[in-house]
């Protein structure tokens, strides 16, 4: 990665995220979503501190850029860094993901993963 993911923070937004998971779920795979969603939800949670929020809003951004390190539309690869980005934010902030977000992203999932 080029730069360090807090510099993709201006490209998040909502309608952003959720764009991307309904045209890219399938290829980021069911472990990526949930993990997205759960940061998501970190960003929500009031028990959050900001920079816990910070992380999540810049390792979301990351997966909403095309521009990064390895462009999104390559077969196959295109995808490896923002999945890379999302599960070190999760590392991250894992004592912010609680087993109630956990439970939370899980019963969001079968919106992004429809046939």
């Amino acid at each position: 990665m080029s730069q360090h993911p807090s510099t993709y923070s201006s490209s998040y937004s909502d309608q952003g995220l959720f764009d991307v998971l309904k045209r890219f779920a399938k290829s980021i795979g069911s472990e990526t979503v949930h993990k997205a969603l759960c940061l998501w939800l970190v960003i929500r949670d009031s028990n959050a501190p900001a920079w816990a929020k910070a992380v999540a809003v810049g390792a979301l951004g990351y997966l909403i850029s095309p521009i990064d390190a390895i462009p999104d539309l390559i077969p196959f690869i295109g995808f490896t860094d923002d999945i890379a980005v999302i599960a070190a934010a999760v590392v991250t902030l894992s004592l912010y993901i609680t087993d109630d977000i956990s439970a939370r992203a899980t019963a969001m999932m079968p919106t992004w993963l429809q046939d």
